[in-house]
This record gives structure tokens, sequence and C-alpha cells, in this order.
């Protein structure tokens, strides 16, 4: 079945006859075809793709599912949108709410013509929350992009390299292995820079004695990886140990209660009551984990506010932290997926504590 049909299907359940799809993370979802620019149709009778010049040839060989057409400068999206809903008779059409600016949602308003426009961003949210087989396949193959230039770096850092310098590397090595870019700007601190969760890089030299915390990830035929590894350089003390060992007996507390069915702020809870009750609790501030697939932040995610049932197929970061001001901060993330009865970790880079001589 295609993107299309799997939408088309939810149309009866939002209450419309088409869904309007114009984001490149969602056009991305549906076409299973990049661009940066473009709209979908989407019908219970069928589907219809639209892009210019600069795609169309391409979109015409790889989309499958739907009819292609061209907008020009005579003949724009909402012209070629206005034919389908003419001739589908569509009366509510849904828009994608959480990504239109309010700018794009006038124009509509002023140029589709017969239909009424219904905020429908949650139909695609809730079809992209569970991924299929291919998805999966996907993020694993840009997961272990990450993980080869985890190891490149590990030999590149030494004392006295910046955090500006390990990032630089980070991202060429992930580009040296296939990737398409970054999934994010990658975030390496060290030291009592670490004590900030997403602290941007600075020329500060990594010395001995500190924690490196690296978190990063790539693009893959348009999925995301996301990663994080906390290293020390040259030795640890006795609370830097201590705190490592927190955070991953966290992270596993964690992944050992998620499971489909479990509300996200439960597994949550798990991971917190770990960091709390080693006496850490005020310094672990964010949630354990974000939703992760075409964005490396979407979907349901498993955070203190995460009210809603995590649904087997769904694509989680585990990533709790302790952050220390003025000394050090420590982040462990791997990425699991959610299954019936557990969860599994997509991950083969290894956790345990590692001392960079």
């Amino acid at each position: 079945m295609s993107r299309f049909q799997k939408i088309a299907e939810k149309l009866d359940a939002y209450g419309l006859d088409a869904m309007m799809v114009t984001s490149a993370p969602n056009r991305l979802y549906a076409a299973e075809f990049a661009s940066s620019a473009g709209m979908a149709i989407v019908t219970k009778k069928g589907s219809w793709f639209f892009t210019d010049s600069r795609y169309i040839e391409v979109a015409r060989k790889r989309i499958q599912g739907a009819e292609i057409g061209q907008n020009t400068t005579k003949v724009s999206l909402t012209d070629l949108a206005n034919q389908v809903i003419a001739e589908q008779g569509v009366k509510k059409l849904g828009f994608e709410d959480a990504y239109a600016t309010v700018s794009a949602y006038n124009t509509w308003k002023e140029k589709l013509k017969g239909c009424e426009l219904v905020p429908a961003t949650e139909l695609l949210m809730e079809l992209r929350c569970v991924k299929d087989e291919k998805e999966i396949k996907t993020l694993i193959a840009a997961q272990r992009i990450a993980e080869k230039a985890l190891v490149d770096v590990l030999d590149f850092i030494k004392p006295g390299k910046t955090e500006k310098e390990i990032s630089a590397y980070l991202q060429y090595r992930m580009l040296c292995h296939g990737a398409e870019k970054n999934s994010f700007d990658p975030i390496v601190v060290s030291g009592p820079n670490g004590s900030m969760p997403h602290g941007v890089p600075s020329d500060k030299p990594v010395a001995e004695g500190e924690f490196i915390t690296m978190d990063f990830g790539c693009v893959l035929n348009g999925y995301c990886s996301d990663m994080t590894r906390t290293v020390a350089v040259g030795y640890v003390t006795e609370e830097m140990d201590k705190v490592y060992h927190t955070v991953l007996k966290a992270q596993k507390a964690g992944m050992d209660t998620a499971k489909a069915g479990v509300l996200g702020k439960v597994i949550h809870e798990a991971a917190a009551k770990v960091i709390a009750d080693a006496g850490y609790g005020e310094y672990f501030g964010h949630g354990f984990g974000h939703g992760l697939g075409v964005e490396v932040h979407e979907g349901l995610g498993a955070a203190p506010t995460s009210d809603k049932p995590l649904p087997a197929g769904a694509v989680v970061s585990a990533e709790p932290g302790i952050y220390i001001p003025g000394k050090f901060g420590v982040r462990i993330e791997d990425i699991m997926i959610i299954g019936e009865t557990g969860s599994r970790s997509i991950m083969e880079a290894p956790k345990e504590l590692l001392i960079l001589k």
C-alpha cells in the first residue's frame, strides 16, 4: 500500500474529503520524494502531486500512486489544486495547521474555491508515528553512518582539540560515510560546558579529566539519525564515574519500561526516579526522549507531559542526562523501536564508560 493510500484511508476518521500536503517533511513522507517545493492532494479516489520544472522530470520517474502535474508561472499550485477540488467534489479539505504560515493560510483561504479548510496535521502525524519496515531499515542505515563517524572521532580527540574542531570532524566523517547532511547542528561540549544540554561547540580546548558530550546525527534518504555519547579524557573522578553510571542505569530503566500502550510520561518517570534516587533529580530537566523519522523531533515522545500511549512501531530516543553547573554533564542516547512487549535499541555503539588515553 502506498503512503497516499494510507492517508486516503484516514480521511473519513478526520471528517475530510481530501488532504492537502504542503510541508517538506510531509511531502517527503507521502510521496517518498524530496523536493523544496510542491503540493500533494489526496482524495478517496486518487492522489495528485504537483511540483515545478526543477523536479518534474524526476517526480514523474520516482513517485508512484499519484498523478503528477506541473505548476508554472502561469498555472499556480492553487490553480492545480482547484482543478482537483472541483473534479472530486471536495467540500472539506485538510491542511497542515502545524506547518502552515499565516500568509500561506490566508492565500489558501482566498484562492481555494468551494471548500472549507480543516486543520488536520494530526492525520499525518498519526501515520508518521508508526514506522514501516522500509522506514526502519533507513533509520538503521542512517544510524550506522553516525556510529562510524563516532569511531573515527574517538581517534581524533586529543587534549587541546577544540569543541569546534571535534564537531567539524564529526560532520566531515558522516559525509564521508554517505550522509546527505546533518540532521541537526552537532552538540559538542566538554568540562563545565557539558552542563548545558544544548550547548554550542566553542573554541574551548578539551583537557584531561573532562567529559566530552557529543550529540549528533545525519540524514539518509530523508530520514534522521540521532545519538549521544559522553566520553572522558585521561581519567575520571569518583563523582564523574557515579554520574555516568547513574545515567546509564536511568536509560535502561526507561527502555525496560517502554512498550506499546505505555504512556510516554511513564517511561520518563522510570528514568527520572533512578536519577532522583541517586541524589541528582534537580539536574535532569528535559524529557527522556522524542520521536524520530523524517524530522529529528516528530510524533510522540517520552517526556513529563507525554500523556498518550506509544504505539507499536514508534521510534523514540532514550536520552536521560545529568547536568551539574560549573562541573560537567553526562547524556547517553540510543534510539529504540517500540514493540508490543517491550522495546529494542537500533544502536550498535557501545555505552560502557570510555576513557580516552
